[in-house]
């Protein structure tokens, strides 16, 4: 068995894990008085193959590694075969040689195949001390640029997505947006609640852009795609090995957001026992990577978001009450577009500009009568389907003027002079990606390349659906 203590009231610079691994028990021992007035957790352990197990049990800054071991051995060649074992296991991995004063040269051929540094025996306490601390810094430094790697790769993702500005003269959204207003310079946790499609991301956006976090990351996370089985390493990180598949260590979304917003949203999806381990990590603020023995503290504001409705939100068999009391500090409400038609033209006129622009470049307007059939419509949808509705009708529209029909809403005449009602918009798939291509096609004189990129199709693919619907 390999030995561990921790010793906590150390000074705090050094602070690391240190595992020794020599056959001298006697090394083992000074090694450990030596270190632990300046280290974190000392491991020590006589046997090499040891290694494996207390890598993967640990969080182990530097490594103590020993030349050689057993009686009369003295070529070093066991000490530089657990070398590369070592960084075959971890490539990042800290390695210091321990030799004797006559295998320098071999100690040196060590650091050649990839030891950081070496120590010869008898050794001198402060050049211990003094090398331990260094390599200590050399590996928290390679694991801060990993970290920076990582969120960088998050950062390029999240900047792939629009960061598209609230439309909205209506009363009811200029209050929500006071809301904001007056929360927003908080650290106060936001909850947002409304139906699919309402804008809720936008208002979690429009939190962060006016907060003291707005030059951090705004990062936002699908509660309700993320798989129960990925859930803590998706929100946590994970290290390497820690399961199958684990191929190396990952930064969760806690940690890449820290020290900016994260934007939780379907967060009423999520089930009860995943709900007590988020709410552990809330309160502890304090995260643990799969797989990891330390925790790392996080500075993260919480803005979450749901389609449930509130009074479903309460009930304590759907939603955990000392979770919800820590996410809605403030509770913002986005009414659905069908309470406030003041917005659905100048968001309409806004998407058909967007639209036009990005396909064609072509200057359109609405008929009068496609106006009146966007105020009457009821949308299901709220601002999503009015955005994907404008798409649409942009894209298969054959005139500059959008009518009632390019719009493709489904409604039934009631009798006499009542209002119309209004039905659910029933799509023909197949036939609305024919005329698509179609339209696509005749834009570009059938230039399969052109339409296929416009199409963001390759090639092969928009050949097999021009087969598909005998184009």
């Amino acid at each position: 068995m390999y030995d561990s203590e921790q010793y906590l009231g150390v000074t705090m610079g050094n602070s690391g894990n240190i595992l020794i691994v020599d056959d001298d028990d006697d090394i083992l021992t000074a090694g450990r008085l030596l270190l632990r007035r300046q280290f974190g957790e000392i491991t020590t352990c006589q046997k090499p193959e040891q290694v494996p197990e207390v890598l993967a049990n640990n969080d182990i800054d530097v490594i103590l590694l020993d030349l050689n071991f057993g009686p009369g051995e003295s070529s070093g060649k066991q000490g530089l075969l657990w070398l590369e074992n070592i960084l075959r296991i971890d490539p990042e991995a800290v390695v210091v040689m321990i030799t004797a004063h006559g295998s320098v040269n071999t100690a040196v051929e060590a650091m050649k195949r990839g030891a950081t540094d070496f120590i010869a025996k008898p050794w001198q306490n402060e050049k211990v001390v003094a090398t331990v601390s260094a390599a200590v810094k050399l590996h928290r430094s390679r694991a801060e640029t990993e970290t920076l790697r990582q969120t960088n790769q998050v950062l390029i993702r999240e900047a792939t997505s629009v960061d598209r500005e609230i439309i909205g003269k209506s009363s009811q959204i200029q209050e929500v947006l006071k809301v904001v207003e007056r929360a927003a310079p908080t650290d106060a946790n936001v909850l947002i609640l409304g139906e699919n499609g309402s804008g809720k991301e936008l208002i979690a956006r429009a939190v962060h852009r006016q907060s003291g976090r707005a030059a951090h990351v705004f990062l936002s996370v699908d509660m309700g795609s993320i798989s129960e089985s990925l859930f803590e390493s998706e929100l946590f990180g994970h290290r390497k090995g820690s399961f199958t598949g684990a191929s190396e260590d990952r930064i969760g979304r806690i940690m890449a957001a820290n020290h900016g917003t994260l934007f939780l949203d379907e967060i009423g999806n999520l089930p009860l026992h995943l709900q007590a381990k988020l709410l552990s990590v809330l309160e502890q603020r304090e995260v643990t990577a799969v797989g990891s023995h330390t925790s790392q503290p996080f500075d993260v504001r919480i803005v979450a978001a749901t389609n449930v409705p509130a009074n479903e939100l309460r009930d304590p068999d759907r939603f955990r009450p000392d979770l919800l009391f820590r996410l809605n500090t403030v509770e913002i409400v986005v009414p659905p577009l069908r309470d406030r038609k003041d917005d659905i033209l100048p968001m309409a006129n806004h998407f058909l500009a967007e639209f036009s622009r990005r396909y064609g470049g072509t200057e359109r307007s609405f008929s009068a009568a496609a106006k009146n059939a966007l105020l009457d419509y009821e949308w299901p949808g709220n601002v999503r389907a009015l955005r994907h509705a404008i798409e649409r009708a942009v894209i298969l529209a054959e005139a500059n003027v959008i009518g009632p029909g390019d719009l493709q809403l489904d409604y039934a005449e009631a009798e006499s002079d009542a209002t119309p009602s209004v039905m659910p918009t029933i799509l023909n798939l197949d036939h609305l990606e024919k005329e698509t291509i179609l339209k696509a096609l005749r834009k570009h004189g059938f230039n399969i390349s052109r339409t296929a990129n416009e199409l963001g199709l390759t090639r092969a693919s928009l050949y097999r659906r021009m087969e598909k619907h005998d184009i």
